[in-house]
């Protein structure tokens, strides 16, 4: 018999141990409150120091709007596209909650190293608290995107209430990728580096400011093969929910494949993280 057959019996567990599936997202889930301050608590950190303090939630999107619409609407002009500003925002503003979360998400473990070693816990509550952070971070911005919607002439709609499920479909896709990327740096550290350039390689090719539908018109296989990109998929039904016009039409099938990506990659994530819960905090 082994050390662990022996301290059973007592109801004795290895410090540290990685505990089954079912019992360690029970833990998780205990340590919700815990997941939630935690991430407010990092909020009210970032602004603290700074004189206009929270304000800085609302004021953040309302100037990347500005600057935002202003350079890339002078620039590009209406790019074949109609209400070309909001089209843009929209996509910038749901794709800096993903962009953003991925990045930050991916040192959640790594950064807080010292808390990782002194306290037990389950280690999963840290990137989860990162990807809480950047919701409650984002909600001003989803409300920004509504009254740019009324500025440039869009009227109040009921498909402006599809934006919850697609942002609670995005948290979870979001959720996911940074528990895959939180283990994978404590492999790798060095992929943080990398990521950026993910990031960057992203926002060049997955049409924020520029319509994929129209550059892939006469490619009907490639415009295939971008149907099943994730986060095509989360901008174009972003657009379709806050915009009117033929060019936004809402497509039910990216409804399917957005709920696809964003439960496998999340069962993925859950899976992938919890496999190496005892190497969290190792130094060797």
């Amino acid at each position: 018999m082994t050390l662990a057959d022996n301290a059973a019996p007592e109801g004795l567990t290895k410090v540290g141990g990685r505990p089954s599936l079912r019992v360690y997202l029970a833990q998780v889930w205990g340590r919700r409150e815990f997941i939630y301050s935690l991430a407010r608590f990092r909020i009210e950190a970032e602004n603290q120091r700074n004189r206009l303090g929270m304000l800085w939630i609302v004021l953040k999107p309302l100037l990347e709007a500005s600057v935002y619409g202003l350079i890339f609407g002078l620039l590009l002009g209406r790019a074949g596209i109609d209400n070309f500003v909001a089209f843009l925002i929209i996509g910038v503003f749901l794709f800096q909650f993903f962009a953003q979360t991925f990045t930050a998400g991916a040192k959640s473990i790594t950064s807080n190293t010292a808390l990782v070693q002194s306290l037990s816990f389950p280690r999963m509550a840290l990137p989860l608290a990162l990807v809480v952070q950047k919701l409650l971070q984002f909600i001003p911005t989803a409300l920004i995107m509504l009254v740019l919607g009324l500025l440039t002439g869009t009227k109040p709609q009921w498909q402006w209430l599809l934006l919850i499920p697609l942002i609670g479909l995005l948290f979870v896709f979001n959720a996911g990728v940074t528990l895959i990327t939180a283990r994978l740096t404590v492999h790798f550290r060095d992929l943080s580096q990398l990521l950026p350039f993910a990031n960057r390689l992203l926002f060049y090719t997955t049409g924020i400011f520029f319509s994929i539908e129209q550059r892939l018109q006469d490619f009907p296989t490639l415009m295939r093969i971008a149907d099943f990109q994730p986060i095509y998929e989360f901008l174009t039904l972003g657009r379709g929910a806050l915009l009117t016009g033929p060019q936004y039409e809402l497509k039910n099938e990216y409804w399917l494949y957005a709920s696809a990506w964003s439960l496998a990659i999340f069962a993925i994530g859950v899976v992938f993280f919890w496999a190496a819960e005892e190497r969290y905090g190792r130094t060797d």
